[in-house]
């Protein structure tokens, strides 16, 4: 009975911290892929001004609020659409859900009426001009629509890093079954390499935490394959 609850308040722990990383992760991915997004819709829609005077014009918007912003937009936008999916763990299972929480969520609207404040709010202060502001207020739509690409771009590479690491998973344990140490250890680096990259999604961590840990018992162990019992259960239990 003990180690049945010991065992319940590990993978309680594991879903709380799935649901902070995948939080953090999000936050960070989303916020820069959005300020990406504006980036190239600037240049697109500030043709006539050289590097430096965009980034000038990019940076006064993001010091009117912009900035501070995009990080509640994501917040609240995300929430929202775990909360229109039914989403009651809290955690996202795969990236089409995550396609739909932003999509349900409002980012891209939150982020056009987000503009406009900033926008608005520089040309009051004189930070901007009457020319750049109205060729921003005309051209927000294709700002809007570069933020919209970036963001299904991201989602994608992410679609194609789970794919990866799915993969991975799959090549480290059929090297596993050979008991073939040298491709498993290919594998296993491969798995590093893609799972720092790549949102924390329960079905991924696990099948990653269980074969890291089989694979330093193994490793420790003198690449010996012969593990106990104990030693097989508590790898499976800690991933």
């Amino acid at each position: 009975m003990e180690e049945l609850t010991i065992e319940n308040n590990m993978q309680q722990n594991l879903g709380n911290k799935l649901g902070e990383w995948q939080h953090t992760f999000l936050e960070s991915t989303l916020g820069k892929t959005i300020n990406a997004g504006v980036d190239i819709g600037l240049k697109a829609v500030l043709p006539d001004l050289i590097e430096d005077e965009v980034i000038d014009v990019k940076n006064t918007i993001l010091e009117q609020g912009f900035s501070e912003g995009i990080k509640e937009i994501v917040q609240t936008g995300i929430n929202m659409g775990k909360s229109m999916l039914g989403i009651v763990t809290g955690n996202f299972e795969n990236i089409s859900q995550i396609q739909m929480a932003v999509k349900n969520g409002g980012i891209l609207d939150k982020v056009s009426e987000l503009l406009d404040f900033s926008i608005h709010l520089a040309k009051n202060k004189n930070l901007i001009n009457n020319q750049i502001a109205s060729l921003l207020k005309q051209g927000k739509n294709s700002i809007i629509h570069s933020v919209s690409d970036k963001i299904e771009e991201t989602l994608t590479n992410q679609l194609k890093s789970v794919e990866k690491l799915e993969k991975y998973c799959s090549n480290w344990n059929v090297a596993y079954a050979s008991q073939d140490f040298s491709k498993m250890e290919t594998a296993y680096k491969n798995i590093e390499q893609y799972l720092s990259k790549t949102i924390p999604l329960e079905n991924i961590i696990n099948k990653a935490r269980t074969i890291e840990n089989l694979h330093h018992l193994i490793k420790n162990n003198g690449q010996n394959f012969h593990l106990t019992e104990e030693e097989m259960k508590l790898a499976e239990t800690l991933g």
